[in-house]
């Protein structure tokens, strides 16, 4: 039987809210998420493919991140030094071919020093060529769902090949930080002195890492910068319990670029608060069974519902449990029969909450399926008399 999708309005016993302030960022292309919540907070033309610059050195720390998981290096595992590593111009970590820098002196090398030719010695170190890395960098991108990205280097050097949205590099950030815990406290260093070779060039160019801010801590990642693509910054920053990632670029000058990203931050953590609308197994609404020993099951969420919401809190949350129902018995308590759906002014896009059966709900026995069968020849003999 094909089920109908019903919508149900339902009351919640929420405190709902105005739009939150827009935030009107000087940045061409931007996206600012709450990671405690999963909530994206602001997009500007977050989805178009621009130059990263060295910000897309954060697909090769992945993919570094990746083999040390996988147990392909350690961080002592040593590279060897090309003559095309370097060669390479813009920022570098200084190394050699007489060199033999370890995974751990590289990593520090690229998120610290920004170094291209860290890169050139990680991508031909794991893959044989730059060309072959690249190539990887971008399949690999693709099956995290970033589709909006394609690889010519590993560095984030000009090319026409070399593009990545902000969306996409932020799906990259919230990966390094949810899935290398043990090694992401490497975006928070702010200083690396290869062999005592680059002292200009010993400092993390991350404007947020300096602040001394008081309610908020910046933690990560990465700056990128070139004439096309303008100043850019993925960035990560925590306040209680709540972690936020931006990514942002087309800023004018360093200057810009370090104010930009802190008004962000301030905004995403001043103008929302983290609310508990309802407590996990709290019924919030009721789906119709079909031939079942109950007419109908209880939907709750399956956890706490805590949603991120506009500080002003004064009125115009929407909140709709949709599912396909009737619902065929039978029913297992826990079994996810629906979603509740948010519309919370000020966000970018609704929230979607799974709603799950609140009991057990066993097929009805002889007398319902009776029943059943009644109610269906009733409603074929009002539908033939009405035609």
């Amino acid at each position: 039987m094909r089920l109908p999708r019903l919508l149900a309005v339902i009351g919640l016993a929420i405190v709902a809210a105005l739009p939150a302030r827009a935030f009107e960022t000087r940045a061409s292309a931007a996206w600012v998420y709450d990671l405690s919540s999963q909530t994206v907070l602001l997009e500007k033309n977050a989805d178009i493919p621009l130059p990263p610059a060295s910000m897309s050195k954060l697909m090769t720390v992945n993919l570094l991140f990746e083999a040390l998981r996988d147990g392909r290096v350690t961080m002592d595992t040593t590279f060897a030094v090309s003559s095309r590593a370097k060669a390479m111009g813009g920022s570098t970590m200084f190394i050699n071919e007489t060199d033999r820098p370890s995974v751990r002196e590289l990593l520090q090398g690229i998120v610290i020093n920004s170094g291209n030719d860290a890169c050139v010695a990680v991508a031909e170190g794991l893959a044989g060529s730059e060309d072959a890395f690249a190539r990887l960098m971008t399949e690999r991108a693709h099956a995290l769902g970033m589709n909006h990205s394609m690889f010519a280097n590993a560095s984030g050097w000009p090319h026409p090949g070399q593009r990545m949205s902000m969306h996409d590099l932020g799906i990259l950030a919230v990966r390094l930080i949810t899935e290398f815990p043990e090694y992401y406290p490497l975006f928070s260093e702010t200083q690396y002195n290869y062999k005592d070779r680059a002292p200009a060039n010993a400092h993390n160019r991350n404007p947020l890492l300096k602040l001394a801010a008081a309610d908020w801590q910046a933690d990560g990642l990465k700056t990128g910068h070139t004439e096309e693509a303008g100043y850019g910054l993925v960035g990560s920053a925590v306040m209680g319990d709540r972690r936020i990632v931006f990514v942002i670029s087309g800023l004018t000058s360093e200057t810009e670029r370090a104010q930009e990203a802190e008004s962000i931050a301030n905004w995403a953590f001043r103008q929302f608060v983290l609310k508990t609308l309802a407590a996990k197994g709290t019924r919030l609404a009721e789906a119709p069974v079909w031939l079942g020993a109950a007419d109908s099951v209880g939907l709750t969420p399956a956890e706490d519902l805590t949603l991120l919401i506009p500080a002003t809190a004064q009125g115009g949350i929407t909140a709709q449990a949709v599912f396909n129902g009737p619902i065929a018995a039978p029913i297992k308590a826990g079994d996810k029969l629906g979603d509740l759906v948010l519309t919370i002014p000020g966000l970018a896009e609704p929230k979607h909450v799974p709603l799950v059966a609140e009991t057990d709900v066993d097929q009805g026995g002889f007398m319902v399926r009776v029943k059943a069968a009644l109610g269906r020849l009733t409603a074929r003999a009002l539908q033939a008399a009405n035609s």
